[in-house]
């Protein structure tokens, strides 16, 4: 992948979220959500200056947001060429795989009893349909992801969400190295749909098993396009 510098990336305006109480742990935060919403596509050099002018912080405050992030897994520091967002291997997109099926299941499993609260469950697959209607595949990449961050946020869950952002955020690392995202993504426009009208309903037996089918083909159809393109397809059969 390229190692394109990335300076400010639009950060600026982000720069008002800091605040008087400017820490690593909100600059990861940022730097998370921009690597999440595609602004940081997988092997973009970082800019310690770039960033670190867009956002008013000290170089060890952002020093330590790359230390953190790369903790997550989503940077990586290459010695003497500086830090880059991290491009997956097919092991890695296996492993989200099978820990989003986990824990978005077991989210679905322990809803409680109707109704459920799916105002932002209807807003995410609203606005991925919205971004098919106008063709813009990389506007439903993002609602896919917002939708499966609003299904795990009905848990109420500050730890679950928290868990579930860094994995998201790795997610869509592999989405961005997919060269056709309508084929990628459009199949799911109509199952996220069908997964929000079934706990519309009040049936979470049925939409966890909906969910499970959903997050056993993406993980067989994203494994394969991603080996196809990075290599190391034998570990789609883990």
């Amino acid at each position: 992948m390229g190692t394109t510098g990335a300076g400010g990336g639009g950060l600026a305006e982000d720069r008002a979220l800091l605040g008087r109480t400017s820490t690593a742990e909100r600059v990861a935060d940022i730097l998370r959500t921009r690597i999440a919403e595609g602004f940081f596509p997988p092997g973009t050099r970082l800019s310690e200056d770039g960033i670190g002018g867009a956002l008013g912080v000290s170089r060890n405050t952002l020093r330590e947001a790359f230390r953190l992030l790369t903790h997550e897994r989503l940077l990586v520091h290459e010695l003497n060429r500086g830090v880059f967002v991290r491009v997956l291997a097919v092991a890695d997109v296996v492993d989200i795989h099978r820990t989003r099926r986990l824990v978005e299941c077991a989210v679905v499993r322990g809803l409680g009893e109707p109704p459920f609260a799916l105002d932002g469950l209807s807003a995410a697959v609203a606005e991925g349909e919205r971004g098919a209607r106008e063709g813009d595949w990389k506007g439903v990449s993002t609602a896919n992801i917002h939708f499966h961050r609003e299904l795990v946020a009905l848990a109420g869950s500050d730890r679950t969400d928290e868990l579930m952002r860094g994995v998201l955020a790795e997610l869509r690392l592999a989405f961005h190295m997919v060269d056709d995202p309508r084929a990628l993504h459009e199949p799911y426009l109509a199952r996220n749909r069908a997964i929000l009208d079934t706990l519309r309903a009040g049936d979470r037996t049925e939409a966890e098993r909906l969910l499970a089918e959903y997050l056993d083909d993406s993980r067989t159809r994203l494994v394969d396009v991603y080996a196809r393109l990075v290599g190391g397809g034998d570990a789609a059969a883990s």
